[in-house]
């Protein structure tokens, strides 16, 4: 039978927990930095933008666009130094290329936390693992990021949406986790047509940072969440992985869904998450 690992009535325990899960500014930022903001039709950063000012967060958003004023009737700025107020959350959408140079810039600024939307990273080649180790190297201890490669995340009790899916999520109590951001989007269709809410929805993309185990303890200190489902295409790391999952499945369901069973699908989740590259190089 499993065991906790500490009594969660431990004020030493709850220190620790506070201090190795620091993910609280990506679930409710009071103040975000849309890198790649645009207002150009169909584009990623109009739909993140949209999201992110049309949702009832309650937060304050900041378009970074060099080539713009304003987006979408918003004053924009430069770059995130310009920007006059600390940033709990950057959003990144632009070329894999200027990430790492972003990334350094969101780091002196303070910002506590990214998401990397773009894609062309690990999964696309060589030149993206090194584009992956340079922003590992700048962030790391400094600042926490989910990605790149992913369709965002969402809190629906909060009404944050930062993705660029057509809709937010109903609020439920149902933290859904996922490597792919194509099935985001089909289960987000299929819960919206059966009325199925959730507590929190992250594409949690190729896993630069933050991973599966990093989540699975957030969800489960969070008392909207009830029950974790996870679409699992590689596992990382996987004692932080078995760490997590081992304790909070005492008290909350944890749902997996490995893909990559047979050969073909395991190339096509291979290829998604770049595991394969890394595999190749190293």
């Amino acid at each position: 039978m499993l065991k906790p690992i500490k009594s969660t009535t431990d004020p030493a325990y709850d220190l620790l927990r506070s201090e190795r899960q620091p993910l609280s500014a990506f679930f409710a930022p009071q103040t975000v930095a849309l890198v790649g903001a645009t207002e150009k039709e169909g584009s990623v950063g109009r739909t993140l933008m949209w999201n992110l000012i049309s949702s009832p967060f309650g937060g304050t958003v900041y378009p970074v666009n060099p080539k713009r004023n304003n987006v979408l009737g918003i004053q924009a700025y430069p770059n995130i130094k310009s920007i006059p107020a600390p940033v709990e959350l950057a959003i990144i959408a632009t070329p894999a290329p200027t990430i790492p140079a972003i990334a350094a810039e969101c780091v002196e600024a303070g910002v506590k936390s990214a998401i990397i939307i773009s894609a062309g990273f690990k999964e696309s080649g060589r030149a993206g693992l090194e584009l992956e180790q340079q922003i590992q190297q700048t962030a790391r201890g400094k600042m926490r990021i989910i990605g790149p490669n992913c369709l965002g995340l969402m809190n629906p009790h909060t009404g944050l949406n930062a993705t660029f899916a057509s809709t937010i999520a109903r609020p439920g109590n149902l933290g859904f986790i996922s490597q792919s951001g194509a099935l985001c989007t089909a289960v987000l269709d299929w819960s919206l047509s059966e009325n199925v809410g959730f507590s929190a929805f992250v594409s949690i993309g190729s896993m630069l940072d933050v991973d599966w185990g990093d989540l699975i303890y957030y969800l489960g200190d969070d008392p909207n969440t009830k029950s974790i489902v996870i679409y699992m295409e590689s596992i990382g790391n996987a004692r932080s992985f078995l760490s997590a999952a081992r304790e909070v499945a005492l008290t909350k369901p944890i749902v997996v869904i490995k893909a990559g069973q047979t050969e073909a699908a395991a190339k096509a989740s291979a290829s998604h998450t770049g595991q394969w590259q890394a595999a190749s190089r190293f």
